[in-house]
């Protein structure tokens, strides 16, 4: 199997799970992050700062774990890869994931983390939808598009 990082994707998925569970534990709050994007704009008073810190610490992470995760571990690259896609087709693709939240009424962090783990029967569904659009998709890439 191509790029599989067991050790690196286990770590990732502890620190993930980690940070829902602080953000639930600490601020009463699930960690989906179209909900968290989408609440910070229009202003609401008391509950912006959080959203802000929480929304930064994202790419604060990455690139933390671009630079400093291949001298730690052997099995994350240490080049980026090429996105193949010029800057409309990222803000098209952009565009499209926003609709898919707003019409799942969240995003595969707030119903694949936090909703699983709540036992949510809507996110048990969102979740089979977002694999099953996964696995067309891949399909249609590697074997008809090609």
């Amino acid at each position: 199997m191509e790029n599989f990082t067991p050790l690196t994707a286990t770590i990732g998925g502890i620190l993930i799970g980690l940070a829902a569970t602080m953000l639930w534990v600490f601020n009463g709050r699930t960690a989906g992050i179209s909900n968290i994007a989408g609440t910070v704009v229009p202003l609401r008073q008391g509950s912006v700062l959080w959203r802000v810190l929480f929304l930064a610490g994202l790419p604060v992470g990455a690139v933390i774990g671009s630079s400093v995760g291949p001298a730690i571990f052997a099995e994350i690259p240490t080049t980026l890869p090429e996105l193949g896609l010029t800057p409309i087709g990222l803000v098209i693709a952009g565009v499209l994931v926003g609709v898919g939240t707003r019409l799942g009424n969240g995003c595969t962090s707030g119903h694949g983390v936090c909703g699983l783990a709540r036992l949510s029967p809507r996110s048990f569904t969102a979740v089979g939808v977002f694999m099953a659009t996964a696995v067309v998709t891949v399909f249609i890439v590697r074997h008809v598009v090609t």
